[in-house]
């Protein structure tokens, strides 16, 4: 089965500060602010929604087409997405941009400031669905270019695609009549609980109304497992336990990955949301959105419990 997934392409840069920023803002003097912070170095981790939910997808023996753009400065991603055996055919290259970039400073006491540039992000991807049987492919609208979001909903709604809709941090862009065409025809809506509630105010739909317009709603809870609702109920999928928890950032990208697997394997959507508790827990393991790893035997220790 063929397998889209459009969202986004960016490189994290995560950088360390030995002390703590309080100690260099002086209160009175914040609506003056500057500031500057020398870190101990930086670490650049590959990301983007697009780029994280297939690389979890290529752990479990998939190729999926990613669909996104891409800055002139993509050289790095491309050796990353070829050393894991995902595909770049589909990726367009932004030549006057550069690759949509997240810049996270740490503190000693978790408090971050982040700069986010979304450079090739801000211009559409351009898919062309000429070679696409509808019957057999499935797809994700991830966040990334909001045009893409819009238009690629449509036109999985026209094609009759099965397709899930994932808003998550483009919501604050959204207007409510926008995102329910969006939602409209879905197979599966998908959020964490306070995007859900987001998803609520912008339509001004409750859960049961959002029900009308898609297949499923399914809501990520983080070490509480997930949700999902449907029109015969609610069924709640526990979250598998990890052997440490490092970094919970992609996890919900991973979660989504073994999601569409499940799906692609014809197995119900319970049964495909447990395997994506289980990638997951792998994800939280390591720091990074795309570092953890995992072989099939592992994977299937952990989904059935085995693992000792």
């Amino acid at each position: 089965m063929n397998i889209i997934v459009s969202g986004s392409l960016a490189y994290d840069r995560i950088m360390d500060f030995p002390g703590h920023f309080s100690d260099h803002i002086l209160p009175e003097k914040i609506h003056v602010l500057n500031v500057s912070f020398t870190v101990n170095g930086m670490k650049e981790k590959f990301g983007g929604t697009a780029g994280n939910i297939a690389y979890g997808l290529s752990l479990l023996g998939e190729k999926p087409a990613i669909v996104a753009t891409i800055g002139r400065d993509y050289h790095a991603y491309f050796e990353w997405l070829v050393k894991n055996n995902m595909a770049r055919d589909n990726i367009k290259v932004i030549e006057g941009e550069f690759t949509a970039s997240a810049y996270i400073t740490t503190d000693q006491a978790d408090n971050q400031i982040t700069g986010f540039n979304p450079g090739a992000m801000k211009h559409p991807s351009s898919f062309s669905f000429s070679n696409i049987v509808p019957e057999n492919c499935i797809a994700i609208v991830a966040p990334g270019n909001l045009e893409d979001m819009a238009k690629y909903s449509a036109k999985y709604q026209s094609l009759g695609i099965d397709y899930i809709f994932d808003p998550g941090q483009s919501l604050p862009m959204w207007d409510g009549q926008d995102l329910v065409r969006s939602i409209k025809g879905s197979r599966i809506l998908i959020s964490n609980d306070y995007e859900l509630e987001m998803i609520i105010a912008k339509t001004g739909l409750d859960k049961q109304k959002l029900l009308q317009l898609t297949g499923a709603i399914i809501t990520t809870l983080g070490e509480l497992g997930s949700c999902i609702r449907s029109r015969n109920g609610e069924t709640e999928i526990p979250a598998v336990k990890p052997r440490q928890v490092v970094d919970p950032t992609g996890a919900g990208d991973a979660y989504r990955a073994g999601l569409i697997k499940g799906l692609v394997q014809r197995k119900s959507v319970e049964q495909s949301a447990r395997m994506g508790s289980v990638i997951a827990s792998f994800a939280v393991e390591c720091y990074g959105t795309q570092e953890y790893s995992f072989s099939m035997a592992e994977f299937e220790a952990r989904l059935d419990g085995s693992e000792m």
